[in-house]
């Protein structure tokens, strides 16, 4: 491995581990700036080991390891509508993450063919159609308002892509004609129930090690009690999977597994710390591992490079401009309260725009948007901001921009905001 890579690599995870262990006590309180460092530290501590590296991980390996010929196939923008638009949604839905967890993956499928279309409907779908979410909505927020999130959603999803096909349809054929692959070419000899498995296990490390439920009686919240021997067993999966697939050596993984069950055994109550380790200990025997396996972690390390900076850029500005949840920044809360009671065009526009730009942890949403109806939102405005909210942020527009370029970065935020919007009104007119 060449020093100046390596020094890069050293680099960011220093950052990263100076925002992770960032003493609150240096900060001064109420500031702006302090609200935006806490908001990065609270952002590195939540979503960043558990969230992006899994997310990391799958799109560097849809993009070695997945024939291009499958994902154009079901995702391209020749393919048939019914199915590309099924498969983006019934895909992202599945996964249910964050609007920033999602980008590596959108990036990773649209790097490999799919057509923009899909590709969008994939990135609206994933944060926006959470089933954990919108059981909550209803729950808190009442039916009628978790039934039309649950809908919208849904709808949102398929219409955003189809219209982000239908106005970049020349660009896209375009970009089909200027691709040297051949539809039905033969790839590299890489077995493709290889590369699904490698992908699935991957992503199911990825649901169960963020897996929360507030409701620890039903079926969720068994999942949750064993949540950790699921990813352990996945885990140990994909540790096998490195040696007899992947050509990394047996010691190395006989190392990594030891490391992790040592820790495991001397801080049983802080499995993010074990998880940490791990997936940096995988990384870097990927890395020093030949063939399949360094493509798989350089892959993944693109990825990683172009996105965690914007990330971590977007998410300190959101901090100093709204401030952590309960906490104020440049702009107060109660501005955005005041601007959002009633059905008009313009709160159900402002709702829209707020969402868009927040960021939002996962399922934080709910307690903000309970709040903000305590302080007389409207029904309209409150459903806009949720259909806009989870499924934009000022940090994901920023990494989005560096994967589609700023005039379709434009068009997918301004669709979203317009349906939004849209969205809010019709439902504040029938629901009262």
């Amino acid at each position: 491995m060449r020093v100046k890579p390596m020094l890069i690599k050293l680099l960011y995870l220093s950052i990263f581990l100076l925002v992770f262990f960032l003493p609150s006590a240096w900060l001064i309180s109420a500031n702006p700036v302090s609200e935006g460092l806490l908001l990065l530290k609270d952002y590195a501590r939540a979503h960043v080991i558990l969230c992006l590296l899994p997310a990391f991980f799958i799109a560097g390996g849809i993009s070695v390891f997945l024939r291009r010929e499958a994902v154009m196939r079901y995702l391209g923008v020749r393919a048939k509508k019914v199915v590309a638009y099924s498969v983006a949604a019934v895909s992202g839905g599945i996964l249910a993450v964050c609007s920033c967890t999602v980008l590596p993956i959108f990036a990773g499928i649209y790097k490999r063919g799919a057509g923009i279309g899909p590709a969008t409907t994939f990135l609206y779908s994933g944060p926006a159609i959470n089933i954990l979410a919108i059981v909550l909505t209803a729950n808190v927020l009442g039916m009628e308002l978790g039934l039309a999130r649950a809908v919208g959603a849904i709808v949102f999803s398929v219409v955003i892509g189809l219209l982000m096909h239908l106005i970049y349809r020349s660009d896209e054929e375009k970009r089909v004609e200027a691709d040297s692959f051949v539809f039905g070419e033969e790839e590299d000899g890489f077995p493709m129930s290889r590369a699904v498995s490698t992908i699935l296990v991957t992503a199911g490390i990825l649901v169960f090690a963020n897996w929360s439920n507030s409701d620890e009686s039903c079926v969720w919240g068994v999942i949750l009690s064993i949540k950790w021997i699921l990813v352990s067993v996945l885990s140990a999966a994909a540790l096998l999977a490195g040696v007899f697939w992947y050509g990394v050596r047996w010691w190395k993984i006989l190392t990594l597994a030891s490391i992790a069950l040592i820790l495991y055994f001397f801080f049983p109550a802080k499995p993010l710390l074990v998880f940490g380790i791990g997936a940096v200990g995988f990384a870097t025997a990927l890395f020093t591992t030949k063939g399949l396996s360094e493509e798989w972690a350089d892959s993944t390390w693109g990825f990683a490079k172009q996105i965690l900076p914007l990330l971590f850029i977007g998410v300190f500005v959101a901090g100093i401009l709204l401030g952590r949840q309960g906490e104020e920044g440049l702009i107060p809360s109660s501005w955005i309260a005041s601007s959002v009671g009633g059905n008009s065009l313009g709160s159900n526009l402002f709702a829209s725009i707020a969402g868009a730009f927040m960021y939002f942890a996962t399922l934080t949403e709910i307690p903000i948007l309970q709040g903000l109806i305590g302080l007389g939102m409207g029904k309209g405005p409150a459903l806009a901001l949720l259909l806009a909210g989870p499924a934009l942020s000022l940090p994901n527009m920023l990494v989005i921009r560096s994967v589609l370029g700023t005039k379709k970065t434009i068009t997918f935020i301004l669709l979203v905001i317009t349906m939004a919007t849209a969205s809010g009104m019709i439902f504040g007119a029938v629901a009262g």
